[in-house]
């Protein structure tokens, strides 16, 4: 096995998160990394939005699980009432990815407007900052909850471009390994067919 290999399969969601912040120059080496993933005629429609401040995190926690509650899905009703829950683990470090709406091809198909997908070149950033992120020892978390907060007018505090819309967020921080790290669930079989 190489390296590569070995931080993909070694890499888990952290949600338990020790209190320190992680140092600058490892926040600057993972989103670095983001910005190398692969995008549509390379247009690199991403944007971040490196969240460290204590309070504002707490804030938009406390608005996320307020909008839960409301929701019509009951796993959704239970976590936001749960006073042990937190939607960002604690992390002292957030990051918002954005992607601009505007992102164009610089080829549309048929004379049209068509958008390269931003949300899927957003992605391929974000497992960036996974697997850079497990390569330096520190734990993250990709989160989809976070949508809530971006329905808000809260979402302004933000500073997120006008042209852009805010997708997901990612946990980051040193790993708590004061319990146990998940293992990696059984990976499915019967996932690939081949034609020869």
């Amino acid at each position: 096995m190489n390296q590569v290999f070995d931080v993909i399969k070694s890499r888990r969601s952290v949600r338990r998160y020790l209190p320190k912040q992680i140092k600058e120059e490892e926040l600057n080496a993972i989103i670095e990394a983001a910005s190398y993933a692969p995008s549509g005629h390379n247009c690199q429609p991403w944007h971040f939005t490196i969240i460290q401040n204590k309070a504002l995190i707490e804030s938009m926690n406390k608005k996320i699980k307020q909008q839960m509650v409301l929701s019509s899905h009951d796993w959704a009703n239970r976590m936001g009432a749960s006073e042990q829950y937190h939607v960002f683990h604690h992390a002292p470090t957030v990051v918002i990815v954005s992607g601009d709406k505007t992102a164009t091809s610089p080829l549309p198909l048929a004379g049209t407007d068509i958008r390269y997908t931003p949300l899927v070149d957003c992605a391929a950033a974000i497992e960036n900052i996974l697997l850079a992120a497990e390569s330096l020892g520190i734990g993250s978390c990709w989160l989809g909850v976070v949508n809530l907060f971006f329905e808000l007018p809260e979402v302004k505090k933000l500073g997120i471009p006008d042209s852009y819309q805010p997708y997901f967020a990612v946990t980051l921080g040193y790993k708590d390994t004061s319990t146990a790290l998940q293992v990696a669930p059984k990976r499915r079989t019967g996932i690939v067919n081949y034609i020869r």
